[in-house]
Formats: structure tokens, sequence, C-alpha cells
């Protein structure tokens, strides 16, 4: 070396493990080869590098859920534009609810509403019940009468439906249409039986309301997968 001059710590051994190493320049003294990093160097590191793969997976799954949003509104405004009985806000927020919406597609969107249908479905069969079990004796016989009919149509939307996600994940979209409309005239013939007498208010509005436009919302969807297929 020109500009550095080595001192043998060990006689007997030519090639000491750490020879001490003076810069000339400098007069600094240091060892070859380096010692390694201290091991809190080492941690540093690494956790330096988890913190950066950690914010890229936070970041793209930020992405994505603008872009699902996106999807979402974009899906909505066309349907609502196309079927009068689909409402902007509801199904916006509706869709925005559903688990992993922000990560599907148009076709996964178009099986979400379904979904929400069978479970709004299900749900009102339950309270249905419910109604009819605790409050026999203070039902009026024309309500009591409606709900016994209402009964009876919400379970048969609940295999209706379950048979329209079938066909839907089958692409028999002809069938899935027929079934999830098969839905939508159950929410509005029992809505309609309690407004055959005057004076009596269904306790089932807002529901029946939620069934059809959950319906209409899937029905239109399934009809944008359809036209962009």
């Amino acid at each position: 070396m020109s500009s550095c001059t080595c001192s043998i710590l060990n006689k007997k051994d030519p090639f000491p493990i750490n020879p001490l190493i003076v810069h000339k320049k400098t007069k600094k003294h240091f060892t070859y080869p380096p010692p390694p990093p201290p091991p809190s160097l080492k941690l540093h590191k690494k956790m330096s590098s988890s913190s950066f793969y950690l914010t890229l997976f936070l970041f793209s799954l930020f992405l994505l859920s603008i872009n699902g949003q996106d999807l979402i509104y974009d899906t909505c405004k066309t349907s609502s534009q196309q079927d009068p009985n689909v409402k902007l806000q509801f199904c916006t927020t509706s869709l925005q609810a559903a688990p992993a919406s922000h990560c599907a597609n148009l076709k996964g969107l178009g099986m979400m509403s379904i979904r929400l249908t069978r479970y709004n479905v299900t749900d009102t069969r339950c309270y249905i019940k419910q109604l009819l079990k605790n409050n026999t004796k203070k039902l009026d016989p024309y309500v009591k009468s409606c709900l016994d009919d209402c009964f009876e149509l919400y379970s048969d939307a609940i295999s209706g439906i379950k048979q329209a996600m079938e066909s839907y994940n089958s692409k028999r979209f002809f069938d899935a249409n027929v079934q999830i409309s098969s839905v939508m005239d159950a929410t509005t013939t029992c809505e309609d039986g309690f407004k055959q007498k005057k004076g009596i208010v269904s306790p089932l509005t807002k529901r029946n309301d939620a069934t059809f436009q959950l319906s209409a919302i899937a029905l239109s969807i399934m009809n944008i997968v359809q036209s962009s297929a």
C-alpha cells in the first residue's frame, strides 16, 4: 500500500485476523476487515425495512379503497339513471357497508347486492315472526292476517334469492332476473295488503321498501354486467 503502513500485532502469524492500519495522512487507526455493525444497527435496518413494506402495503390498500369507492359510486349513479326505483344515496350507502366491497369488481358488486337482499329478506322474515309471536293478543285481526301473508311471502323469497345467487354465479342471468323480480313482487304484495283497509298502518313499510330497493339495485347491476360482457 502506498498510503498506508501495516504493523503486525502477532509476529508468528503473518496474516493476523485484524491487523492494525495506520493511515499516514490522517494518523487514524482502524482495523481490517472492519468489525461487524452492532446488533442495534442491524435491528434498526430490519425495522426500517419492515416499516417501508408496511407503508407500501397500507398505501396499496388506500388506492384499492379509492378505486372501489369510485366503482361503487359510478355503478350506483348509472343504476339510478337507468332505473327510477334505484336511489343513488341508498345504493352507495348499502354497497359501501358490505364487507370487501371496496375491493370488488363490477360482477362482485352484483353478487354483493344479491347477498344484501338475502340478508334483508331473512331478517324481515325473522322480524315478522317475532311480531306474530310477541303481540298475538294485541294485534288487530286484520293486521295479523296481513302479517301471516307477509311471513309466507318472505319465506318463499328466501328460497328465491338463494336460487338467484346460484343463477348469477353460473351466469344464468335470465333466471336470476326472474328470481329477484319475484322478491320485489313479494315486498309490494306484502305492503299492499295493509293498504286495503283504511286506518291500518303497515309495521313493515321501511323493511319492504329496503328489500324492494336492494332487489332493484341487484337487477340493475346485473343488467350492467350483461351489457359490459
